[in-house]
């Protein structure tokens, strides 16, 4: 039988805890070397971090400010050059061819000093009478008063309202394909009566006033306002004439069908007096007007005013959204 001894087991770890460790000069060299290599890398971390941070800042600031920039009025010169108005698409308001757009570019277009004529350059089916009739009248007002010719340029067309403005001009030029023409003027709108009274639908209208209701689409047509509605359109036809007669002077061979609301090719309007010559803007900045170099004077949206625009309609549908949400009054 044996008996198991103290002297059979192994010696006792030391306990490393408290226990001072023992540098030698190499390895203080080495962890001094380590801790400034560190630094170092952190310092340079640090600091190219801050400069991606500015370039992005920059870069953001200047497409900021050059969406702003944008579209905006050109800088007057005193060169000599042909200055050149759009007019496209619809003339209505809160459109690239509203009065107030138009107005703009115009004013800034007589008042530079090099310009050395005003060119509409027209690609448009017409629209309100009213915003053509103002931007006409004002048309007039700066060859008065700036004694500079102005012409008109047609590209597609110039069809109604566009050729309302289009009178206001010296000279028009066309293409020989080009649509002139359509001077008269339209209201138009749907009945529904019919449609109502068979599928059992009672329409119920309240007015103050006998008139009120007048060309209301769900109920019948009272012969007696639709006469009202003729002869107020009557009368905006006779202005649009007395407009072009005014504006086209002896150069207009009048037929019956005129005035009627028919629009023509271009080769038919010179024939006819409601052009006067065949060519396009370039033609007319280097043969009539003498001055080769064109500047746009027509004011752009910019991408920033798209997007408050947009912005803008977006939260107005919401706001409508939520009150129409809302219970009613009663």
């Amino acid at each position: 039988m044996s008996s198991t001894s103290d002297d059979s087991l192994p010696p006792p770890m030391p306990d490393p805890v408290g226990v001072p460790v023992q540098l030698t000069p190499q390895n203080e060299t080495l962890l001094a070397q380590l801790a400034r290599d560190f630094l170092r890398e952190r310092r340079l971390e640090r600091r190219w971090r801050t400069v991606f941070r500015l370039f992005w800042l920059l870069l953001a600031a200047l497409l900021v400010y050059s969406l702003w920039l944008q579209g905006g009025h050109v800088t007057p010169t005193t060169a000599p050059h042909t200055a050149l108005v759009e007019v496209r698409g619809e003339i209505a308001a809160d459109t690239e061819a509203s009065a107030e757009q138009l107005l703009a570019a115009l004013k800034d277009a007589f008042k530079d000093a090099g310009a050395q004529a005003v060119v509409l350059r027209i690609n448009s089916p017409g629209g309100s009478p009213v915003q053509a009739g103002i931007v006409y009248d004002e048309i007039k007002r700066l060859k008065k008063q700036y004694d500079k010719p102005v012409y008109a340029v047609v590209e597609e067309m110039c069809a109604s309202g566009a050729y309302y403005i289009a009178a206001a001009a010296d000279e028009i030029y066309v293409d020989k394909a080009s649509v002139v023409g359509s001077i008269g003027v339209l209201m138009d709108g749907f009945g529904f009566t019919g449609l109502m009274d068979k599928v059992g639908v009672e329409r119920r209208l309240l007015t103050a006033g006998e008139n009120k209701g007048m060309l209301d689409p769900f109920s019948p047509l009272v012969p007696k306002q639709r006469a009202y509605a003729q002869a107020m359109l009557d009368q905006i036809h006779q202005q649009f004439i007395a407009v072009v007669r005014e504006g086209r002077g002896k150069r207009l061979k009048e037929t019956p069908e005129t005035f009627s609301g028919l629009f023509w090719n271009g080769e038919q309007a010179v024939k006819l007096g409601l052009a006067d010559h065949f060519g396009n803007l370039d033609y007319v900045a280097r043969e009539v007007v003498k001055a080769e170099d064109v500047i746009d004077y027509t004011p752009r949206e910019n991408v920033a005013e798209r997007l408050a625009k947009r912005f803008g309609a977006a939260m107005g549908a919401g706001a409508v959204k939520a009150l129409r949400e809302m219970a009613p009054i009663r």
